[in-house]
């Protein structure tokens, strides 16, 4: 499919320029023109593009282009980066910051929310924006490199508090930045002894493989423990080029774990969701978070209702590996962090004995005595 896309779209275009992270993102799909050129436009994008419907920026790189149809706009992954004017549209319960990052700003672009993590936004910049993006607020404004001030003062405030134990860098895509600054930082944050932990969390091996260089592999090598949080939604993000990237991060004693959102009309049944969970785990990535979408102005379009996410989590466990079962979990507005949510496993209690539903919804006896 996208050897075909390069043929229609990019006829001079070389391996070698293709295959390039820096050509996908100085050739990235930004206007209306350039989009009517690869897709048949639904009346509905092409007014959203034409009024610059929502608050969110847009842009997205030829190879993830390659991967979306042309012609149907409920594509699942052409959905989740193409305009429609429903962004326009807000609904009760949906806010700007609804993970009330900003109240926990402890310097600019660091958030302090969980008494030993801490939230590094190293970038604004993204490789492509995502429509249901809970931090369209930062992302949407003309593309421009964080101010090293920035930088500065949340290092300083890292230094400053030892009961930070785990740095979590995202933005915006970390891994947009160059090999020279990420090995900066990630130098910087292993230089504070209490900093245990440390995660990168990113869509970039999805949206623009090609930037997993084995130079950027060794570079992250080195500050072990490094985790990666891969941002993926659907099964058809698992192509050739993205099974090569996330191999060069596994390679490199990376563990990459997956975070999920779950979203209307793309991965939203049971059978969608086995699948990306089977292809992950034989990617080696270990599926760890499935996400209840944020309540993000704009996006009323792509969030399902809750019995939804807990039908699926019910239709994974005892239907395959536990390990391709991922936390169900929503972070609800106003700041308090992250809830998990489990089907109703525990029913209720027979004197010493608790009552438990099994994935066959067979009511099983387990002694558990209340003097214990």
């Amino acid at each position: 499919m996208t050897k075909e896309f390069r043929r229609s779209f990019f006829p001079q275009t070389t391996d070698a320029d293709w295959d390039d992270w820096r050509w996908q993102i100085k050739n990235r799909i930004c206007d209306l023109k350039s989009l009517e050129k690869i897709f048949s436009l639904s009346n509905d994008e092409r007014d959203a593009l034409l009024n610059n419907a929502g608050q969110l920026a847009f842009a997205i790189t030829p190879y993830y282009a390659s991967l979306m149809d042309r012609f149907d706009p409920n594509d699942p992954l052409r959905i989740t980066h193409i305009p429609v004017t429903a962004e326009m549209e807000s609904c009760a319960g949906e806010e700007i910051d609804p993970l009330g990052e900003d109240c926990s700003m402890a310097t600019p672009g660091l958030v302090h929310k969980y008494p030993d993590r801490a939230l590094f936004l190293a970038t604004n910049i993204c490789a492509g924006y995502c429509r249901y993006c809970n931090r369209a607020r930062m992302v949407s404004h003309k593309e421009q490199a964080v101010p090293q001030s920035n930088w500065d003062k949340a290092l300083e405030y890292l230094r400053k508090h030892n009961e930070i134990r785990d740095v979590l860098i995202s933005g915006g895509d970390p891994l947009m930045l160059g090999d020279e600054k990420i090995d900066w930082l990630l130098g910087k944050l292993r230089e504070i002894k209490h900093i245990e932990f440390i995660r990168i969390g990113t869509k970039i091996p999805i949206t623009l493989p090609q930037r997993i260089t084995n130079d950027l592999a060794l570079i992250l090598k080195k500050y072990h423990p490094l985790w990666i949080s891969v941002h993926v939604v659907h099964p058809s993000e698992l192509t050739s080029e993205a099974t090569a990237a996330l191999g060069r991060l596994a390679d490199a004693g990376l563990p990459i774990g997956s975070q999920t959102v779950l979203l209307k009309g793309v991965n939203d049944t049971p059978e969608i969701m086995k699948k990306l969970m089977h292809k992950l785990l034989i990617n080696r990535v270990t599926p760890y978070a499935l996400f209840q979408m944020d309540q993000i102005k704009g996006a009323s379009r792509f969030r399902t209702s809750i019995r939804t996410g807990l039908g699926i989590i019910s239709s994974l466990q005892g239907h395959t590996t536990g390990y391709a079962v991922p936390k169900y979990i929503i972070d609800p507005p106003g700041g308090g962090g992250k809830v998990q949510l489990v089907p109703n496993s525990v029913v209720g209690r027979e004197g010493d004995y608790i009552l438990l539903r099994n994935y066959q919804e067979k009511i099983y006896r387990y002694y558990d005595p209340l003097s214990s």
